[in-house]
Parts: C-alpha cells; sequence; structure tokens
C-alpha cells in the first residue's frame, strides 16, 4: 500500500538524517528514485520549489512526495493523506528526541564523548552536501552523463557561472554573502530568461 511505504519511507528519512535539510536531500533522492516515485529531473523541480516556498526544505519535499504520489491514484483526498503521512513520518523522529533531550538528556550534552560523536558528524554531513551540490550540478550541465561528456546543456553552464560569478561579485563588493532568498530570485530570472 502506497500511504504505508510513504509514512515509513519518510520516518526512516526523518530517523536517519543528520545536520538539517541540506543532509536530507541525498537520502530523499535515494529514496524517491529507488522507489521510482519521480524522475531526476521531476526531483529537481520539487527541490527547487521546496528551497522556494517558506518553512523546513525537508518537510517541503516530504509534503510534496507525498502528495503527489497519495494524489496519482487516490485523488486530492489522497494526495492530503499522502502529503500528511510524509510530512508526519519526517518531523516525528525529531520532535521525539528534542522531547528526550530536553527531559532525560540534557545532563549528557557535556559529556567529552557526545561532544566527540557531535564533532565527527559535522564534517561528514559537509561533504554530503556538497557531494549532493556538485552531483546535481553535474546532472543538469551534462544531463547524459555518463554517456557522453561531449553534449551538454549550455544555458545550464552559463546560469551556473552567472550565479558563482554574482556570489563572489556580491561578497566582494558587500563584504558579506549573498542572502539565499537573493540567490534564489537571481537563479529564478536566470532560470526564465534561459529555460522558457
Amino acid at each position: 500500500m502506497i500511504f504505508l511505504s510513504l509514512f515509513l519511507n519518510f520516518l526512516k528519512i526523518g530517523l536517519f538524517t543528520f545536520g538539517g535539510a541540506y543532509g536530507a536531500i541525498p537520502i530523499i533522492r535515494e529514496t524517491v528514485l529507488a522507489n521510482a516515485w519521480l524522475t531526476e529531473e521531476q526531483f529537481s523541480y520539487f527541490l527547487a520549489v521546496s528551497e522556494s516556498t517558506p518553512g523546513p526544505i525537508m518537510v517541503n519535499m516530504a509534503t510534496y512526495v507525498g502528495f503527489t504520489m497519495g494524489s496519482a491514484d487516490h485523488g486530492v483526498l489522497g494526495g492530503v493523506l499522502g502529503s500528511a503521512l510524509c510530512t508526519l513520518g519526517t518531523v516525528l523522529p525529531a520532535f521525539v528526541i528534542m522531547i528526550l533531550i530536553t527531559t532525560v538528556l540534557r545532563r549528557f550534552i557535556n559529556n567529552s564523548h557526545v561532544r566527540a560523536v557531535l564533532a565527527a558528524i559535522v564534517p561528514c554531513v559537509t561533504g554530503i552536501i556538497v557531494a549532493t551540490g556538485l552531483y546535481m550540478l553535474a546532472e543538469l550541465i551534462f544531463p547524459s552523463l555518463p554517456a557522453s561528456l561531449g553534449s551538454f546543456s549550455l544555458p545550464a553552464l552559463i546560469v551556473a557561472a552567472v550565479l558563482i560569478v554574482f556570489m563572489e561579485v556580491y561578497r566582494r563588493l558587500r563584504k558579506k554573502p549573498v542572502s539565499p532568498i537573493l540567490l534564489i530570485v537571481v537563479a529564478a530570472v536566470l532560470g526564465m530568461i534561459f529555460f522558457r
């Protein structure tokens, strides 16, 4: 049954995601592609919408995937149920863990072993986020990988280059990193220009 599968898969995502929403993207991607819920292209679109709408990316993505899969065979009500189950599965582990931390485990946070584990997780999550970003960029610029390195998407390459230059120029002129909101707006405008 699709609803049970949606709930259990997103419960697993919520349970094994460290480092926030960006750390969840590789796990969500692997899950939706393995279950054939989305194609790679659809996943990229869902990710863009999830980043552009208010709320945590991981929860937005779960809601969109749940609605899409639930409504595919069961109409709008199935979509609402699917999105509710995916969202619940995603947030339930964090909710339970936060309750445990605030009530029982607060005294262990200064333990050197706990601190060592948390310190070891940070570079791992950073690596996962960077690798996912680079993989998605490569998929966008070279859509036929690994078949051919010769064919690439010139508009995607131009957009990526313009965004990188924009971020660097902004940082040098303003002496601070570019706001993610401004970056999303610039990327949306470039997308409308090059991918209409």
